[in-house]
């Protein structure tokens, strides 16, 4: 979306009612959750695909598994700094952030779990990325960086801005201000067209797709169209593609039918979402999750079969 359509958007806003907030309160195995989410300003949409708010109480899990995704993450702790001890697959060290962003990446990054969290959770379209937060995609790939570190001048102050907000609604209006601020920052930058379309292409088809394929779709070497691919994703396409694949499974098992009799196993959920066999779908997992698909269910367990947002609106 160009600046002159955010301008547009900034004009009227005051007349665009916010999407409604999904919201659910309520316990899973001992652990009180207080869990809403939200789709962004309709001017965001292409860059953000939505806001998660989540307050956890009686945590009690000892790691928690990061899991590489489609979407480039941007979080902001609401309590203590969230302690990353196991990065992605870089040099970078652990550390602790109030609020960071951390590009895509083919391993785990894993965090040590407070017994109260309480954060915002963003997931942005990585060909967005430079538009809202003055980096590219690939700037990103793989690490974290704070906040504080990004060229934006308004996303030092979110941390306690969001803080101080009484609801998860005025929490999230108060991203759409941020947001589309920085969004219209942006005078030049537009990513292109080539691959926004293999990307999207890529999407639709759950990384099942020939890269060979997409390069010639687009009249582009495969060097060509790797390099450039990189530069705006932050991953090469082969890359991309793996963690799109491993995005779609996880999303299959947290829905959780996979899992109930019937439901076809993990034997169903590889052939279903693209992989050889069952050991090809563990030897990803290892890769990208750092244990076997059986050791994350056991891990995740309670919170695969949380009910979900229900229907109240703050």
């Amino acid at each position: 979306m160009c600046s002159t359509d955010f301008g547009l958007y900034a004009r009227d806003r005051r007349r665009l009612a916010p999407a409604p907030v999904r919201a659910y309160r309520g316990s899973v195995d001992e652990v009180e959750l207080d869990w809403a989410a939200r789709r962004p300003h309709l001017a965001l949409r292409g860059l953000v695909s939505r806001y998660g708010g989540y307050h956890q109480r009686g945590f009690t899990m000892p790691l928690h598994r990061g899991l590489p995704s489609e979407h480039v993450t941007f979080i902001v702790s609401l309590a203590d700094p969230v302690r990353m001890i196991g990065m992605p697959g870089t040099g970078q060290g652990a550390g602790s952030w109030q609020g960071f962003a951390s590009g895509l990446h083919t391993g785990p990054a894993l965090i040590a779990p407070d017994e109260v969290q309480a954060g915002i959770q963003l997931d942005l379209n990585p060909l967005g990325v430079r538009t809202l937060l003055g980096v590219s995609a690939s700037d990103l790939a793989g690490c974290v960086v704070d906040l504080t570190d990004l060229p934006r001048p308004g996303f030092a102050a979110l941390p306690g801005r969001l803080r101080e907000a009484p609801t998860w609604a005025r929490r999230f209006e108060i991203l759409d201000e941020v947001l589309l601020a920085s969004a219209r920052r942006d005078r030049e930058y537009a990513p292109a067209g080539e691959i926004g379309w293999a990307w999207h292409r890529m999407r639709a088809h759950a990384g099942s797709v020939r890269i060979a394929d997409l390069a010639a779709d687009v009249g582009w070497s495969r060097r060509h169209f790797s390099e450039r691919f990189a530069r705006e994703i932050g991953l090469a396409p082969k890359q991309a593609a793996r963690v799109v694949r491993f995005g779609r499974a996880t999303a299959v098992l947290r829905g959780g039918d996979v899992l109930r009799p019937g439901g076809g196993g993990l034997g169903g959920l590889a052939h279903a979402c693209g992989y050889f066999d069952q050991a090809h779908l563990t030897n990803e997992f290892k890769a990208m999750a750092g244990c076997t698909p059986g050791s994350w269910i056991a891990e995740e367990l309670p919170f695969l079969q949380y009910p979900g947002p229900g229907s109240e609106a703050e």
